[in-house]
């Protein structure tokens, strides 16, 4: 058996990534999701140790202080955090771990594992990232606004990440991802001229 691997998937807000990582470990028993600590409230249906801990900032800081995060950053006006404790435990019980984070925190857990591996989903348009923005129906369109802004800004770090995928075609997407989780081949081999001409348009570049 290979040694475990720690993998961060990051994306934009809309990317989709929460839909292709449940969808990979619902088919992927060898695989575990790291649950973040959130400063944010719980959303419609999330319920607290199985999406997030839940966690006011007070309790926030105070894990910081102690050093139980491998990462933590500010998203949204919200905290989040990955524990240190759970993530180590997870690889030494032979699984692979798959941390769902943004590029700060991708950045943080670099430092702490080398050679953990790095996933950026992004979507196949700006059209298409605002549809998905909208249907989810949780936001305003002034907060809508200043996600796609956001997202802009993200995205510019694609070039820090191992691979790319386009979440087009969801199907398509799951067995990219599925590919990268089980083979062993790293550095940024999959970035076509498709996937630039698709970031140059996210980019407006």
């Amino acid at each position: 058996m290979s040694k475990p691997s720690l993998y961060v998937v990051a994306a934009p807000s809309g990317g989709g990534k929460t839909s292709l990582i449940n969808a990979l470990l619902s088919r992927d028993k060898q695989v575990r999701l790291s649950v973040s600590h959130t400063t944010r409230p719980p959303r419609p249906g999330e319920v607290d140790g199985e999406h997030y801990f839940f966690v006011d900032e007070v309790s926030f800081l105070k894990l910081i202080k102690e050093g139980a995060f491998l990462e933590h950053a500010r998203v949204f006006d919200h905290r989040y955090g990955t524990g240190r404790a759970a993530v180590e435990q997870t690889l030494a019980a032979g699984y692979d771990v798959i941390l769902d984070i943004d590029w700060q925190g991708a950045r943080q857990i670099r430092n702490s594992f080398p050679d953990c591996r790095s996933i950026f989903i992004i979507p196949p348009s700006v059209e298409a990232l605002k549809e998905r923005l909208v249907a989810r129906g949780q936001d305003s369109e002034l907060v809508i606004q200043r996600r796609m802004r956001d997202a802009q800004a993200e995205i510019s770090h694609w070039n820090e990440f191992d691979h790319i995928i386009v979440n087009d075609e969801f199907d398509k997407a799951l067995i990219e991802l599925n590919h990268i989780i089980r083979s062993d081949g790293t550095g940024l081999t999959d970035i076509n001229n498709q996937k630039r001409e698709i970031l140059a348009q996210l980019l407006g570049t």
